[in-house]
């Protein structure tokens, strides 16, 4: 296992799309990395989340399973209070000792690591990759040298919070989630204010 590069892409996948799944695909083909994790935040100290994590676990493992290299993990699900990225770095680096890690996350969140819980303590447990649309620019101050880089993916223009709008209107959700994950949404009837 010491020889592991592992991406990790954490958030609230409320619901997942194929922005995550391009971006955790283009970073792991940039960095030759040998799977990317999915982890569901279990309760997000910054925003909050329309459905249970139950349900955003559920439709992050049916969305990777059209990827074989990718993973899911329930830890921040699993552990009792808040979701903090130091918790979920510290677990995986006792999940898989010795592996390096490579945090993937917006950029737009990644110019906020300074908030971030013991965010002094995060270069040690990863490198951190920010993916952006083209032409974003990232500055993370008292960040170490090269401890961040920027990923620029086209394919970065769909967001949760406007698929989730889409559910509410009625649009069609065709093409900005997989499959799997657009069954589940109406079987469940998700982000129709009754989940």
């Amino acid at each position: 296992m010491s020889n592991l590069r592992l991406g990790v892409m954490g958030g609230t996948f409320d619901p997942i799309h194929f922005g995550h799944l391009v971006a955790a695909e283009a970073v792991a083909k940039a960095y030759e990395l040998d799977s990317v994790i999915f982890v569901p935040t279990g309760k997000p100290w910054q925003k909050q989340t329309d459905t249970s994590a139950k349900h955003r676990l559920a439709m992050t493992k049916l969305a990777i399973s059209y990827f074989p290299d990718f993973r899911v993990s329930s830890i921040d699900i699993v552990r009792a209070g808040d979701t903090f990225t130091v918790d979920t770095l510290r677990d995986l680096h006792q999940e898989y000792p010795g592996a390096q890690f490579f945090f993937i996350t917006g950029a737009d969140s990644l110019a906020g690591i300074n908030t971030w819980k013991d965010s002094d303590k995060l270069w040690d447990l990863a490198h951190f990759v920010g993916v952006s649309r083209p032409g974003h620019r990232l500055e993370v101050p008292n960040s170490p040298h090269g401890a961040v880089t920027l990923l620029e993916i086209p394919a970065l223009a769909v967001s949760s919070s406007e698929i989730r709008a889409k559910v509410i209107s009625g649009e069609s959700l065709e093409g900005l989630v997989p499959a799997k994950v657009l069954d589940y949404i109406h079987e469940n009837n998700l982000y129709q204010g009754n989940q």
